[in-house]
Order: structure tokens, then C-alpha cells, then sequence
């Protein structure tokens, strides 16, 4: 348990951010909307977000993970330390929003909203580095690669919680369909793990009119997709969410010929870290068997991928106070959903208790609830305001004596 305690109880309106800089940082997240950049290559959002940091008053540590950046306040003679974190990143995708600020990059765009992220930082930043009233120390980390790239596996390897200690650390993501601007919680495991994987059968080819001189791998393939379904149907809790997702068969050229060798492309998620061990163990034994039986020889290229998030119960709930006392219960969420999304912000949450937690995008049918990972999608412009305000919030009311 982090040495954080909780915050005064009693209700308090959130801290007002002047109205100029809500444009200001509109206009900042529109210019990094306009100039994205893929994993461990934000080099010019990383330089931005390391000169506002450094005209602020904020001591500032770049290069962590490759681009990532650090930007260290220090206020008084408090021991108190936190860590908040906006992820940098877009994605390899064709934009067509049709908005003024779209990708001027062809085949890149922030389809995730970590440009408004780091938006939302960076305006909290600039009114705790003017008006911020708290008494320890604020770890602001802007990070690269989280689209799969585990960009805060890198920032740790290269010593972020040596050089930065936090008691505790949150961060948060912009979520479509829920109301623009609730704030949304959940103590306990929130995203799911994610693993990928590659099979390749390897059979004997031959003529398609002949297939009792062949060992077809295109069949075991097939029977393979079927049966991996069985773990999630017949092996897992049901109470236990996995998801395995065949997203990719190649096999064959010809429709006269049994081929040599078949591939799937593989993903698997899931809630439990015991559940993800226990599925794997099962997926191996299923398609070695399934394999077997048709007489071809299966190849399994497991790679691990992010941790299952799990916020601390402690840290959400001290969170979630925050948002309860500054925003009132109408603005808050306390029982979101588990998503089978992953981040590698849980990566963080493994090594320090913290919370990530969701703004509101919009809800179904009402501006900003296009899906993330759309080539259509944009971040919501009124949650900077919002996001940046609770920022302020929660870094004063828990580093406060």
C-alpha cells in the first residue's frame, strides 16, 4: 500500500482553469493531432512537451525509453510523491475525419486520443506550475509506444521509478460511449492481458483430386480455428472473460492443390492472470492434439504481450474521492466495465499502486463516440478541460499534508 492518505472529505468545486488556457491547449492538441508520430518516434511531441515543461519551472529528464519524458515539480518539504502519465503515440492509420486539424502524415493519425492525453497533462501542468497548491512531489511522465510497442516497459528499464519514486501513479484514457466527460472507475483487474500468436502446420502437399497421398494442413487449420473455441466454451470460468481471436488463415494458392503448409494469426486476451496462464497451457495442448490427429506437425510462436491492468483498490478509491468531492456524483462513474482492451500502463501498476482510470468521450449517438482505432475518430476538445481540472485535483488534494 502506497503511503497516500485520504484527502479531506468534504465537497469542494473542482479548481477553476481560466478559459484562455482550455485554447490554449485546444489548440496544442489540434497541433499535435495535425503532426503524429508512430512508437519511439515522437521526437517532435516529445520536444514540445520537453519546452513548455522547462518554461513552466519544471525540471525536465528526456530520452527515458527512447522519447519518453519526465517533467519533476517539487513544491515545499513534503515526502509525498505521485506520478501521473500521458501516453504520445499514433497509430498506422489512413485519416478521414474531414476536420481541419487532421493528419498532415498520410497513413499515421491519433485514432487512440493520446494527443488530447498529453494535451490534458500539459494543461494541468501549466496551472499547477503558476497557481498549484500542494506540498511534495508531482512526477509528470509522458510517455512513448504504448500502441503495442510497450513504451513503459522501456521508460522503466531505463530506471523511471529509480529516478522518479512515486507512492503512487494513475493515468488516464479517453473512453467513447461513455458521456462526455464522466469520470469513470474500477478497482481490481480493468483491461485484459494480451498475447499473439502464430501457428504454423506443416503437412505434406499434393494433388487437390488425390488428398489420401497428402497430409492436409489446410484442414488441421481449420479444425484448429473451431476447436480453440472450446477453451473459452468448455475450459475457462465462465464468470472469467478470454477472447481468442483468429484474425489471419493463409494457406494454399490453387484450387487443385493441397498445400505444404497453413498459418493463423492469433489473439488472446484475458481478465485473470491465472486465466491467462491456464489458457495458454490448454491452447498448446489443443493444437499439438488437433495437429496430430490429421498427421501434420504444428509450430507455436507464442509471444507475450501486455499484463492484465489492475488497479489497487486503495488508489482507485482514493481517485475516485477526488472525482466524487470535485465534480459530484452526477460526473462520476464508480463501476465501469472491464474492457478486453490492453495497456501497458498495467506494466507500471505492477512495479507502483496507482489507478487508471476513463474520461467520457461521448456517449452513443452524441459528438465523440466514434470508436478509438477509426480512421474517423477524434478526441473530444471539451474533455481538456475536464481532464485537465481533475489532474489538478487529484495532484493537490493527495499531496496535500
Amino acid at each position: 500500500m502506497s503511503s497516500l492518505s485520504a484527502p479531506p472529505t468534504q465537497s469542494t468545486p473542482h479548481p477553476a482553469l481560466d478559459s484562455a488556457l482550455i485554447e490554449e491547449f485546444i489548440e496544442v492538441r489540434h497541433d499535435i493531432h495535425r503532426h503524429p508520430e508512430m512508437a519511439f518516434d515522437e521526437h517532435r511531441t516529445a520536444a514540445l512537451v520537453a519546452e513548455r515543461l522547462r518554461d513552466w519551472g519544471y525540471a525536465v529528464t528526456t530520452g527515458l525509453g527512447g522519447t519518453g519524458v519526465v517533467g519533476q515539480l517539487v513544491r515545499g518539504q513534503g515526502t509525498k510523491r505521485i506520478g501521473l502519465r500521458a501516453d504520445m503515440d499514433a497509430l498506422p492509420i489512413v485519416e478521414n475525419s474531414g476536420l481541419p486539424w487532421s493528419s498532415c502524415h498520410h497513413g499515421v493519425m491519433h485514432a487512440c486520443g493520446h494527443d488530447g492525453h498529453t494535451a490534458m497533462l500539459l494543461a494541468a501542468a501549466k496551472h499547477l506550475a503558476e497557481h498549484g497548491q500542494f506540498d511534495g512531489t508531482l512526477n509528470l511522465i509522458f510517455q512513448p509506444a504504448e500502441e503495442g510497442a510497450g513504451g513503459a516497459l522501456k521508460m522503466m528499464e531505463d530506471g523511471l521509478f529509480e529516478r522518479f519514486p512515486c507512492d503512487a501513479i494513475f493515468a488516464m484514457h479517453n473512453m467513447p460511449g461513455y458521456p462526455q466527460g464522466q469520470l469513470v472507475f474500477r478497482a481490481g483487474p480493468t483491461m485484459a492481458s494480451s498475447d499473439y500468436v502464430t501457428v504454423t502446420l506443416h503437412g505434406r502437399g499434393g494433388h487437390g483430386g488425390m488428398p489420401h497421398r497428402a497430409d492436409d494442413p489446410l484442414v488441421a487449420a481449420s479444425s484448429i480455428v473451431m476447436a480453440l473455441q472450446t477453451i473459452v466454451s468448455r475450459n475457462t470460468d465462465p464468470m472469467q472473460p478470454v477472447v481468442i481471436t483468429v484474425g489471419a488463415f493463409n494457406a494454399g494458392h490453387a484450387n487443385n492443390v493441397i498445400p505444404d503448409t497453413a498459418k493463423l494469426e492469433i489473439g488472446i486476451r484475458a481478465l485473470d492472470p491465472q486465466v491467462r496462464l491456464d489458457t495458454e497451457r490448454r491452447f498448446k495442448a489443443l493444437v499439438q492434439a488437433q495437429a496430430e490427429s490429421f498427421n501434420v506437425r504444428a509450430e507455436i510462436d507464442w509471444r507475450r504481450g501486455y499484463a492484465v491492468l489492475v488497479n489497487s483498490p486503495h488508489e482507485t478509491q482514493l481517485a475516485l474521492d477526488v472525482a466524487r468531492r470535485h465534480f459530484g456524483d452526477e460526473r462520476v462513474n464508480p463501476h465501469g466495465a472491464m474492457l478486453t482492451g490492453s495497456e501497458d500502463f498495467a506494466f507500471m501498476l505492477e512495479r507502483v499502486p496507482g489507478c487508471y482510470l476513463f474520461i467520457g468521450n461521448g456517449a452513443d449517438g452524441e459528438p465523440g463516440a466514434c470508436m478509438v482505432h477509426n480512421p474517423a475518430y477524434d478526441f473530444n476538445d471539451r474533455n481538456i478541460a475536464i481532464g485537465a481540472a481533475y489532474w489538478v485535483a487529484l495532484a493537490q488534494d493527495l499531496l496535500t499534508p
